[in-house]
């Protein structure tokens, strides 16, 4: 039975986006990888091979094309096989895989980090990152990809470590890049006060929806920026209370694939009014503490 022009035109128009759609998200995710320049070069080739075969009418080029899909798809296999085991690994990340007290182990690394640079006035800056990929500020990054640890972030953030300067990328349990230059805010309405590092807090939370948080050098404070906002000299049940309504939600494994589907399309989030919060300042270390 032959379908009707209302059946042909439905199926196009659900057809059509939805390649349009998969071709998208499977370039975007391409160019990130180090086999881009194969995939060109194969195209490029494989172009050439058609227009020969029009052109000169070759047979056998031509029953060749049609019999090596099958190699083809082999060969992507191997070629994209490190960044399909990340794909699949960032499959099994997803909130809707990962326990809550995994969640709130991160958080307590986080803590315990703050509290010990803060104890001892080294300054610090950890990006926690959530649905929105971090890739500007990684760029100028180091990867490190290790598991997270306050050992770990203490020997990063140790004064005149090599990696240092800068801020550091936490996804999921994982470090995953150090010495990161995040984007300055460009308020002016902040106070003097603000250093570069409370700034490049308020300016990474301004343009993604990571959460940031910073230690002072000077006085030992703890901060976090969220959403453009940037609250000051915090306790660290403060922080704790803060991290845990973040990162520990009811409800989030139903949106869990949504929101890894999200990380592949460029989003950007509103920057919202900056709101500074004093608190008494944290008491000095003691003479001889470490």
């Amino acid at each position: 039975m032959k379908e009707s022009t209302v059946q042909l035109i439905w199926r196009a128009v659900v057809e059509i986006p939805l390649m349009a759609v998969g071709i998208y998200l499977l370039v975007r995710f391409l160019r990130r990888t180090r086999g881009w320049p194969v995939v060109v070069g194969a195209m490029v080739l494989f172009m050439i091979l058609l227009v020969a075969t029009a052109l000169l009418d070759l047979q056998v080029v031509r029953s060749l094309l049609g019999t090596s899909a099958v190699f083809i798809a082999f060969g992507m296999l191997v070629v994209f096989q490190p960044e399909l085991r990340r794909l699949l690994a960032e499959l099994g990340n997803l909130p809707a895989f990962v326990a809550a007290h995994e969640q709130r182990e991160i958080i307590e690394v986080i803590i315990q980090t703050a509290e010990r640079l803060a104890d001892v006035r080294i300054g610090a800056l950890l990006a926690i990152e959530q649905t929105i990929e971090l890739r500007g500020a990684v760029e100028s990054g180091i990867a490190v990809d290790c598991e997270a640890t306050p050992e770990m972030l203490e020997t990063i953030f140790f004064p005149n470590n090599a990696v240092h300067d800068g801020g550091v990328v936490i996804k999921g349990d994982r470090i995953a890049y150090a010495a990161c230059i995040f984007p300055l805010t460009q308020r002016q309405d902040l106070h003097k006060s603000l250093g570069t590092r409370h700034r490049a807090a308020i300016g990474l939370a301004e343009e993604t929806d990571a959460i940031v948080v910073a230690v002072s050098e000077e006085t030992g404070a703890i901060s976090y920026a969220h959403k453009g906002q940037l609250v000051r000299g915090v306790s660290l049940e403060e922080l704790r209370a803060f991290l845990t309504a973040q990162l520990v939600k009811p409800g989030d494994e139903d949106r869990s694939a949504l929101r890894w589907l999200r990380r592949f399309l460029p989003q950007q989030v509103t920057p919202g009014p900056v709101v500074i919060t004093r608190s008494e300042p944290r008491p000095s270390p003691k003479p001889g503490a470490k």
